[in-house]
């Protein structure tokens, strides 16, 4: 019963069924929030055993892929839920008060990728994009100049209007508007000097410390859909990670 590949280049059984499983998300079978089928169904039709399905469904739900809640089954993570809107903003309070998180729209255009952007992206150079620029403010203080970039084919519609009106995750509304979910980031971290354009912009002196976040988020696939840079102040913030 267990087959399913003779590749040379083999994998262990339960990645073939990971990788089978998140083709149907990648082609729409089960949209974010969705339930998927139980694993019984999904040992019949990929003719394997329970245990194999429930150890592919294990290794996407650790990646935040899917979803699974007690007695109700294993659905597709989405932005739309609790506590995944900002999985990816890490700024904290250093005293660990919670704070109302709200954008202050600055500008969105589209124009043409440079090499770097293309690289990133995985386009080509002089591709169209849009790029947005917002503060993300903590209590009414804004303490994040946000700057993003997208390629402009897969989020057709994109513009300043619907950017104002999301007013919250650019995630959710990539999820609910253009069919994409990011569903991980890689960031680099370092040391900056406001410019002139940033210190304005966050009522600071231009030359004055942020903590720099380059992002780069993927969608099903490992394909990179947006490239991020985050210039933070952080007095009396601090970049929390969780290690494991």
């Amino acid at each position: 019963m267990e087959k399913l590949s003779n590749s040379p280049n083999y994998r262990p059984l339960y990645e073939q069924i990971k990788v089978l499983i998140t083709q149907s998300l990648i082609g729409g079978e089960w949209r974010p929030g969705e339930i998927i089928p139980s694993e019984i169904e999904l040992a019949s039709r990929y003719k394997v055993s329970q245990g194999t399905v429930r150890k592919a469904i294990d290794s996407l739900a650790t990646e935040n892929i899917l979803i699974r809640r007690q007695g109700k089954g294993t659905f597709v993570a989405t932005h739309e839920a609790e506590g995944m809107k900002l999985r990816f903003l890490r700024l904290t309070a250093v005293n660990g008060q919670k704070e109302l998180l709200q954008n202050e729209f600055l500008s969105c255009v589209k124009s043409k990728a440079n090499a770097y952007i293309a690289q990133i992206l995985d386009i080509k150079a002089g591709a169209s994009i849009i790029e947005v620029k917002r503060l993300l403010t903590f209590s009414g203080r804004p303490l994040i100049y946000d700057h993003l970039i997208v390629p402009a084919a897969p989020f057709k519609g994109l513009n300043s209007a619907k950017v104002e009106e999301s007013n919250g995750s650019m995630y959710s509304m990539y999820e609910s508007q253009f069919g994409v979910r990011m569903i991980r980031a890689e960031e680099r971290l370092k040391a900056v000097a406001a410019d002139k354009e940033v210190a304005k912009a966050l009522a600071l002196k231009e030359g004055y410390p942020l903590l720099s976040i380059e992002r780069v988020s993927f969608t099903y696939g490992d394909k990179p859909m947006e490239w991020r840079l985050g210039l933070c102040l952080t007095d009396d913030h601090h970049y929390m990670s969780e290690l494991e």
